[in-house]
């Protein structure tokens, strides 16, 4: 199966029987990211963590009494 990163547009096979083509072809929502972006992306976030310029946003909702 060939795929598509969404970010640096490198193309790549996975094997038709991987979990992550399978997920891919069964999911259209997912996308496929190489490692080298993934590892990129992990590593910024890892320093931003721990710079503590890392927000993490949460919602409060309201609890219904029903």
């Amino acid at each position: 199966m060939k795929v598509q990163c969404v970010i640096c547009d490198q193309q790549s096979s996975l094997e038709d029987g991987s979990p992550l083509a399978k997920k891919l072809r069964n999911r259209p929502i997912h996308t496929y990211m190489c490692e080298n972006c993934h590892d990129r992306i992990k590593a910024n976030t890892e320093a931003r963590h721990t710079s503590g310029s890392f927000q993490l946003y949460s919602y409060n909702t309201k609890e219904n009494d029903f």
